[in-house]
């Protein structure tokens, strides 16, 4: 999916009244990188109507490099109106990183309670 076809989808939801919420989270070191509470997540909000944008989607090949998801997953991330931090984020460099970015941006931002 090209950078043009993300921003087009971005601005169709947002016409339609949806939120588009990034899901950050940890993910390095954890039992199936931490892809079961990511799906969770996701699906709560595609439940209230919402389109997630769920990084264990983005990047399904658990091989890949930190660095090869951080680029795919920030590319998605600034296409977002807010972000959702799952518990343990703070210990997570990329979910850190994408707090960071969000904040900056001025999206809103949502500590999800376990």
């Amino acid at each position: 999916m090209t950078t043009k076809t993300i921003a087009t989808n971005a601005m169709a939801t947002r016409a339609r009244g949806q939120k588009r919420i990034y899901i950050a989270g940890p993910m390095s070191g954890l039992p199936e990188l931490n892809f079961p509470v990511f799906h969770a997540e996701a699906a709560r909000l595609r439940a209230l109507g919402h389109t997630a944008i769920n990084p264990a989607e983005i990047n399904p090949d658990k091989t890949m490099s930190w660095s090869e998801c951080m680029r795919m997953d920030i590319a998605a991330l600034v296409t977002c109106d807010a972000i959702h931090l799952l518990p343990g984020w703070r210990q997570s460099k990329g979910a850190a990183l994408e707090h960071h970015i969000a904040d900056r941006l001025g999206m809103t931002v949502v500590e999800v309670l376990k």
